[in-house]
């Protein structure tokens, strides 16, 4: 992590990741980037369904490759890429066939190194293969729910799920919630873990950081008018002033389980997350 002298107040506690040595271009490929606009916590309507997300600097989108559609074919890492779009970094990478694709890298492969889809790849770092080809314990990333449906379990930085069973056509993964879930054996995931492990660690020190980052200023729901939130109104520092914890449009929150009790997906789950208290 790279800190800072406390020549501000905001710089006193500011830190950062450190990109020096580990990336290795400053400017995306061009072929696979395109503009888009960012929808700034609206919905299709216009009307706002997130609070506090807009503005940010202006991101141009990069094409990751999460269907890994380049079967038996091996390829190169040819650089190492910072994403705004995502918090793990990015590679470019060359097929033997000629093919560009930008893809998510894990966290020990740099800049040379190898790695190959297959069902039949070996056990190494970076290399994509079948579930029901790896071994109980190990650790994998960009994992996908439905065989060929491409990558959607394990992509934020410095994360990883792991093996811990195979029965049935089904391979049991433990996700970095700690859920336990049940995963066709048939579906690929790739060795290792995402990179920039040091994300979580970061301080932006200062609201000018958030900003750029695309989050605005969040009022207080206590300090808001009644007709705005089941908080808002009062006299000074009001008590909240209902039963239980509730959110924005009035629904229950506070430990009510928001997932639907009967979830198509719900026979594959083994054992649900652990919610752990704040000390």
């Amino acid at each position: 992590m790279k800190t800072y002298k406390p020549t501000t107040p905001s710089r006193r506690k500011m830190s950062t990741v450190t990109y020096s040595g580990v990336l290795t271009e400053s400017k995306p490929h061009k072929p696979l980037t395109k503009g888009f606009r960012r929808g700034s916590g609206r919905n299709a309507y216009g009307r706002i369904t997130s609070q506090a997300r807009g503005g940010g600097n202006k991101r141009s989108f990069r094409d990751i490759d999460f269907r890994y559609d380049k079967l038996d074919i091996p390829a190169k890492i040819q650089s190492v890429e910072y994403d705004p779009n995502r918090s793990g970094f990015i590679g470019l990478v060359a097929y033997n066939d000629g093919a560009k694709r930008y893809i998510l890298l894990p966290g020990k492969m740099k800049v040379g190194d190898s790695f190959i889809v297959s069902a039949t790849a070996p056990l190494e770092v970076g290399n994509r293969t079948v579930l029901k080809n790896i071994p109980v314990g190990t650790f994998v990333y960009n994992i996908e729910l439905q065989p060929r449906g491409g990558s959607k379990l394990v992509r934020s930085a410095g994360v990883y799920a792991q093996v811990v069973a195979h029965d049935a056509g089904f391979t049991s993964i433990k996700l970095p919630s700690s859920e336990i879930r049940k995963i066709k054996d048939e579906s690929f995931a790739c060795i290792g873990e995402v990179s920039n492990e040091e994300y979580r660690l970061r301080n932006l020190g200062k609201a000018g950081r958030a900003r750029h980052l695309g989050w605005r200023p969040k009022t207080r729901a206590t300090a808001r008018n009644p007709v705005d939130h089941p908080y808002g109104g009062g006299e000074g520092k009001a008590p909240r002033g209902t039963k239980r914890p509730k959110t924005k449009q009035g629904r229950v929150t506070g430990g009510r389980k928001t997932r639907k009790p009967n979830k198509y997906s719900n026979v594959h789950i083994v054992s649900r997350r652990v919610n752990k208290k704040k000390k």
